[in-house]
Order: structure tokens, then sequence, then C-alpha cells
């Protein structure tokens, strides 16, 4: 099991961290006690393996973190069975107190500790020098977008980038519209129709016998070995920008025959090089099949 926990400065970056960690497949939850962290492992070990990527956010607003924090983080980095990464944020004082000042959040610190936002923020980063001493990244975010910090996390967490951006292919028919959520359109209709043939009119393209059929023709095969070069060529850069999804839409008349059989075999040949692909029909369940 990868368990991520992610904490340092108020203001850092920490919800924005976990946005990140849920786009990469990560099952997170903010704020939780350091003493709850074994029985959040249980749990997550309780299914079996569905969860097996989860993130933590654990900091300052927790009762007793800086006391209990230490003891539980070296237990857990004895246990064979995790994988524990922790990722320490922080931020210069004038990031940090400008990044407050547009939210018009208040410091988790009290005023009986500290009177101005400014000795908040330098009397947390004092009181956290140890669980930053303590932690496998440091990442100063003081000059960080989002982007940046998708790019970076995905770096820290060795993930082979591929498997960083997950592609959706949806198949459909024009005559019940574009899908709204499509990056990519590509238009099929110019590939002859199997409805028009009467041994495959009632089938769709989910069947061996209508992919065959699609794949008989030049254009097809042409089509699809220049739609592989382009998206090959494609998708390095928009991992590149922290894109996490990717939507992939084909479309022929009915959304029965041509586009669902281009779509399985395209969703197979990204698959065989080594991306994270599901297909979505979108309107096979249609009676209308022409």
């Amino acid at each position: 099991m990868n368990f991520v926990i992610i904490t340092g400065l108020s203001g850092a970056g920490k919800t924005k961290t976990v946005g990140v960690m849920e786009d990469l497949g990560y099952y997170c939850i903010d704020n939780l006690p350091p003493t709850l962290i074994n029985d959040f492992i249980k749990i997550a070990q309780s299914t079996e393996g569905k969860i097996n990527k989860i993130c933590a956010v654990i900091d300052i607003r927790s009762k007793d973190f800086l006391k209990q924090f230490p003891q539980i983080v070296r237990e857990l980095k004895k246990r064979e069975d995790i994988n524990i990464k922790i990722i320490f944020l922080e931020a210069s004082v004038e990031t940090l107190v400008k990044r407050f000042s547009e939210t018009r959040r208040k410091h988790p610190f009290d005023e009986t500790i500290s009177v101005t936002l400014e000795e908040k923020i330098k009397e947390e980063m004092n009181c956290l020098m140890p669980i930053k001493e303590m932690a496998d990244i440091v990442l100063d975010t003081s000059n960080f977008k989002v982007q940046d910090l998708k790019r970076k996390i995905i770096e820290i967490l060795t993930l082979p980038k591929e498997k960083a951006l997950h592609i959706t292919i949806i198949t459909f028919g024009y005559k019940y519209g574009v899908p709204l959520q499509s990056d990519l359109v590509f238009d099929l209709r110019f590939i002859p129709n199997p409805f028009y043939e009467e041994e495959l009119t009632l089938k769709s393209g989910l069947n061996k016998e209508v992919q065959d059929f699609v794949l008989s023709f030049d254009e097809t095969k042409e089509f699809l070995n220049k739609l592989m070069d382009f998206l090959l060529f494609l998708i390095p850069y928009y991992i590149k920008e922290g894109k996490s999804y990717l939507t992939i839409s084909l479309g022929c008349t009915g959304g029965h025959h041509r586009s669902v059989a281009v779509g399985e075999i395209l969703s197979l040949k990204l698959k065989e090089k080594g991306f994270n692909v599901s297909v979505v029909h979108r309107d096979l369940e249609n009676e209308d099949r022409k």
C-alpha cells in the first residue's frame, strides 16, 4: 500500500495538493488526526486492494500534532506492508501573508500565541521544524502554479507518466449530438457503413465481424495509424502540462457500428503502449442503428 502524508505550513498548498492526489487515483482525507492514522490504514486494507493508494493531510490543526505525529510515523516506517512518503509543503513568509490576505482565511494559530499574521507564520515555521526534518520531500510552493505542483508531485511519486493521464474513449452517434466533455473529436463517417451489410445490420461494433469489416478498408487502417502517431505525439505534452484526463470522442451516424469498432481497436492499441484507458459506448443502446 502506498501511503502519502501531506503536511507543512498553513497556506502552503495542501488543499491543492489533495486535488492533485485525487486526480492520480489516491483516496484522500483532509485534517486526519495522527491518532487515527492506523485506523485509516486498517480500513483501507480491509478493502482487499480496492484502496491501495491513500493520502492524508495531517497538520497543525490536529490537537497534539507535534507530540503524536513523529512517533506514529517512525512506527509506520518500520512496517513492510506500507510504502510511506511524507511531503512537507512550505512557502516564504511574504507568499503566505499574501495568500492568507487574498483568501481572508484565519490562520490556525491562536492569537494568544502570536498576534499579527506574520508572527503566526514565523511561529508555525519554528514549531514545524522537527516535522520538516522528518519529511522525505520538502517543496517550496512560493512560485508554484497548479500545473507546476502537479508535475512535481508526479515526479516525486515516480509514477510512470503514461499512467498519470487517464484516457476515456467515447463513441457516439452524430444524430444524438457530440459529447460535451470531448477534448478531441474524430468523424468516422468516411468509413463504409456496416449497417448496409445484411449480415451485420443487427450487430454492433463490439462484434468481431463488424470490426473485421471496418478494418478491411485501407482508409480505416491509414486513419488508425495516423491517429496513433498523432496521439503519441500529443499525449506527452498533455502530461507535461499536468492534464489528468483526456477524452477522445469517435463519432459515426448512429453510434453503433463504425465508432464502436474503432473505439475498441484504438483502446487496445493505447493499452499496448501502457496507457490507462476506458471506453464508453454512449449510444449503443439506442434503437436506431443506422
